[in-house]
Parts: C-alpha cells; sequence; structure tokens
C-alpha cells in the first residue's frame, strides 16, 4: 500500500496508514458516485450465473467505505478508488479507501 499521501500526517484513528486500524479480507475497486465528509458510496458491476437459464447476469453493487482525512481531498465524484475490508466501523461501513486508482470525467 504504497501512496504518496503517506507523507503528510493526518490526526485520524480510522486511517489505515497513519491511525490504529487494521485492514483484512477482500479488496474492491470501483467508481465513487456518492461522497459525504466522512465516507463515500462506491458501485462496480458483477456478473451472476442463473443455472436455470445457463446464463450470466449482469448486476451493481454499492459499497459504503470510510474516507480517511488524509485522502479527502484526492478523491472525489467520479473516481475509480480501490476500498479494502476491515473490521466493521458503523452499521452500513466494513470498508475504507485505500487509494485513488483513476480521476473521473475523462
Amino acid at each position: 500500500m504504497t501512496n504518496e499521501t503517506q507523507t503528510s500526517n493526518c490526526n485520524d484513528k480510522l486511517c489505515p496508514f497513519h491511525g490504529q486500524i487494521s485492514l483484512r479480507g477482500r479488496n474492491f475497486q470501483g467508481k465513487v458516485i456518492k461522497k459525504f465528509p466522512k465516507r463515500v458510496v462506491i458501485e462496480f458491476d458483477r456478473t451472476l450465473y442463473v443455472q436455470k437459464y445457463e446464463r450470466y447476469s449482469k448486476r451493481k453493487t454499492k459499497l459504503h467505505a470510510r474516507l480517511p482525512d488524509c485522502l479527502k481531498d484526492e478523491i472525489n465524484i467520479g473516481d475509480f478508488i480501490e476500498i479494502a475490508e476491515c473490521r466493521p466501523i458503523s452499521k452500513i461501513i466494513h470498508f475504507i479507501a485505500i487509494k485513488k486508482i483513476t480521476g473521473g470525467k475523462e
């Protein structure tokens, strides 16, 4: 997890780079569709096999992720980011944004 924003220090205790929270489990990549002060919502496509019809169905998944203070200026709506799983932070947040892959509105 090398990131150029790791050099700047943030006071967020739920930051995976500067805080006390550890990452574990799965990573996902998706497009940011909503941005809130401390969280983002990403959306990505997945395929689901329907055995009855022997075909694949396309589904969309939305996940809520914590937005650390050191990344809040870097990540905007439309960006393609990567999130990683952590312990449950709240009722809907079980992921943390770890890096920006590409910018949006290209």
